[in-house]
């Protein structure tokens, strides 16, 4: 035992799985109104740590059907006495559920929502900044 753990008998994700701008036929797994935009392997492996999974992220592979589609996750649902690591998910497909309902609230996702000023909080700061230098 070398302590490195045989990932080639992990479970793969690929963005494909979950992104509702493909069609079923393209490669998508969960229905269009549970999946997400354009998830990349990124997002997804942020959403495994965040759902205590290990995970290891292959950017070389493609997705065969869409060479395009660089990029995949390859994750660990159970333990080697067969108890998972999040007891909410036990299959691919709760896990793909999971994590396409996590990349629409990731961090970097919704920095880049603050950013174009969709964020209608009430007055921003840079309005009272403006004010004083009359």
């Amino acid at each position: 035992m070398d302590g490195m753990p045989n990932i080639k008998k992990w479970m793969i994700i690929y963005p494909v799985y979950i992104n509702s701008k493909k069609t079923i036929a393209q490669g998508r797994r969960i229905s269009a109104e549970k999946a997400c935009e354009n998830p990349t392997c990124i997002e997804i492996g942020d959403c495994c740590s965040y759902l205590k999974l290990p995970f290891a992220i292959e950017l070389d592979k493609a997705y065969p059907r869409d060479f395009m589609q660089r990029g995949r996750v390859r994750v660990l649902l159970k333990r080697e006495d067969g108890s998972p690591y999040n007891p909410a998910i036990g299959t691919r497909k709760q896990l793909m559920l999971q994590i396409a309902e996590l990349v629409p609230k990731h961090h970097g996702r919704t920095k880049k929502q603050e950013a174009t000023g969709t964020s209608n909080a009430g007055p921003s700061k840079s309005g009272k900044g403006g004010k004083k230098k009359k």
